[in-house]
């Protein structure tokens, strides 16, 4: 792990490891997106709504698995050390946000004609909602760290451990629709199968291999972006004290 730990490494594997994770994904997800509605037949009970999973289901893995990353790489950071497991988390953050709130969106626009209602406070939906507040959160915190660069890393520390514990609400997103009466499905895809149609099914899981593909381009692209921004500012600094 500590191998790729070199900048100048990690820049040289990241180069060539973006346009392999970004063109396939984009061709995946924006393929499978088409063809799911322009071909998907409509469901027998929620009729042509039912082609927005296509895009409302990959958004809700997508903004659980950024802050699984958030939390693996703090883990990294607070464990081992690792110099990029922050600037790994922080790269997460933002386009974890993003899926996050499409998430929310998306899953309002099909509740509204399927439920009635753009939105009910029940244990699904209100902990991903939480998840968004979690995300602006350690955006926040991330920022005031990176600024504070004279507390000797302390403000990096409490980021990481604000990435740990809201791991938490992970698994509460995940079982919130077993645990509690809720108007939300119970899950479709389990260890034991998948209750999806093959119809659905096989789309959904190329959109979603291609929006995690994306997913996976922008963290990288942000790792770059964010380690070219550190690089500059201790430049800057060193010619500063001279």
């Amino acid at each position: 792990m500590h191998g790729f730990a070199n900048p100048a490494r990690f820049q040289r594997i990241a180069r060539w490891l973006l346009p392999v994770l970004l063109v396939p994904g984009l061709i995946l997800g924006l393929g499978a997106l088409a063809w799911g509605v322009a071909f998907a037949p409509p469901d027998h009970l929620m009729g042509v709504t039912v082609k927005i999973l296509f895009i409302h289901v990959p958004c809700v893995w997508l903004g659980m698995a950024g802050w699984s990353t958030i939390a693996m790489a703090s883990v990294a950071e607070l464990v081992w050390r690792h110099p990029l497991a922050g600037i790994a988390a922080r790269a997460a953050a933002v386009p974890g946000a993003v899926f996050t709130a499409l998430g929310l969106i998306t899953g309002s626009i099909w509740g509204r004609p399927t439920w009635g209602t753009w939105w009910v406070w029940d244990g699904r939906l209100t902990s991903f909602l939480v998840l968004l507040f979690l995300y602006f959160g350690y955006l926040a915190l991330a920022d005031a760290a990176q600024r504070d660069a004279t507390n000797g890393g302390s403000a990096g520390r409490v980021t990481a451990i604000f990435g740990l514990v809201g791991a938490i609400n992970i698994p509460i997103i995940n079982r919130s629709v077993v645990w509690w009466n809720s108007l939300h499905q119970p899950p479709s895809i389990t260890m034991g199968g998948s209750k999806i149609d093959p119809t659905y099914l096989w789309v959904l899981l190329i959109a979603a291999l291609g929006f995690s593909l994306v997913f996976g381009a922008v963290v990288l692209a942000r790792m770059r972006m964010l380690l070219a921004q550190i690089q500059t500012e201790a430049r800057l600094r060193r010619k500063a004290m001279v």
